[in-house]
């Protein structure tokens, strides 16, 4: 339903389909993070499998340093841990020892995750796009089978969990985040997916009434907090270095050969 929804998108933008090698690769990233994060779910609590997944920013400093040799300035470094830390902190109640097998499986859902950040990042739109689609494509492959395979009660209230599971969290959302990938870095867009797990008890309050806790509260400001400041501080800097580029620009140019 998702790729149904993604191919739409394409169709609407006329944007091609292209198999290469950073579309292969995104999809295959990015079926990872699906397939990882779902196996993690039913070997560990929701609340790892959800932190632990958005350890992503930490992998994407990792990775981009270790294989691309890129420096991170000091201020990216203190907002990856400030919202690791505030993540944490934000399903304190929640999180739980033990489940060795899951909360390596949600690790590794949070490695592809940072893995499919910095290979859509680095893609054109057409690159991009077509491995978004081909992430839904291959989880579609590999799923699907299960259904034959365990008791699937098909019920009302299970297809509309489905239509609204591959509408609204998965076909929309990364229809969003190809657009928003176009003029984001890999790090910034991990950064503020991370702001996703801290609207649930959002949602839970409005819908039901039930009020987040006091680490709730805490670990979800930590989050904003951190992710609008590094947001402002970068485009402030981003700014500053555009700046500077212009002035030394126009002074050379204003030079007289002597």
């Amino acid at each position: 339903i998702s790729a149904g929804v993604y191919v739409l998108f394409m169709r609407i933008q006329k944007i091609p389909f292209v198999i290469n090698k950073y579309s292969l690769l995104s999809g295959f990233f990015l079926t990872g993070v699906f397939v990882f994060f779902i196996a993690a779910n039913k070997l560990t609590t929701s609340a790892n499998a959800i932190v632990l997944q958005y350890s992503a920013p930490i992998f994407i400093l990792i990775l981009s340093a270790i294989i691309f040799k890129q420096k991170f300035r000091r201020g990216d470094i203190l907002t990856v841990t400030a919202t690791s830390i505030g993540i944490s902190l934000f399903f304190f109640d929640k999180i739980s020892a033990g489940y060795i097998t899951g909360n390596l499986l949600a690790l590794l859902a949070g490695l592809f995750f940072a893995a499919m950040f910095v290979t859509t990042g680095r893609a054109d739109d057409k690159s991009r796009s077509s491995g978004i689609l081909l992430g839904h494509l291959f989880t579609a492959i590999i799923g699907v089978p299960f259904v034959f395979i365990y008791s699937t009660p098909v019920n009302t209230v299970t297809v509309l969990t489905i239509l609204a599971l591959g509408i609204f969290q998965l076909g929309i959302p990364y229809v969003l985040y190809g657009m928003a990938a176009r003029h984001c870095s890999a790090l910034a867009c991990s950064l503020i997916s991370a702001i996703e797990p801290l609207l649930n008890p959002l949602w839970v309050f409005i819908f039901d009434g039930e009020m987040p806790g006091f680490y709730a509260i805490a670990g979800g400001s930590v989050v904003i907090t951190a992710v609008v400041a590094w947001t402002v501080w970068s485009a402030r800097t981003l700014d500053s270095a555009g700046t500077e580029a212009e002035n030394s620009t126009d002074s050379n140019t204003n030079k007289k050969p002597g």
